[in-house]
């Protein structure tokens, strides 16, 4: 459970300031508290069904259908979240700079 909030903590700040970069427009840190609990619960049921689904794609792309896969993921949290406005291209280097980041961070901040 604590490992779980820390990466919690670690995705909402990653997206105040990853939104301050690409002008993502986020009213409040509740709004990045939702989008980063959003996340979180979208990648662990819906992902894997547009995962399956698309594997002749990603297969066919060498695994670059994945990208587009994360940014849809993004934009149903954004239309779930009031309180964020993207683009689907800024969803594209959103997702991705969002996935470098919790990855390094999270091999800092987690014990295994």
């Amino acid at each position: 459970m604590k490992n779980y909030l820390i990466k919690l903590l670690i995705s909402t700040i990653l997206i105040v300031v990853i939104s301050h970069f690409l002008k993502i427009q986020i009213t409040d840190y509740t709004a990045a508290i939702f989008m980063a609990i959003a996340l979180s619960l979208l990648n662990t049921f819906v992902k894997p069904i547009l995962v399956f689904f698309t594997i002749p794609v990603t297969i066919m792309t060498l695994g670059l259908f994945l990208l587009v896969i994360n940014a849809v993921i993004v934009k149903i949290a954004d239309y779930f979240i009031d309180g964020i406005s993207m683009t689907f291209i800024q969803a594209i280097i959103f997702s991705i700079i969002l996935s470098i980041s919790q990855y390094i961070l999270n091999k800092i901040f987690i014990d295994k």
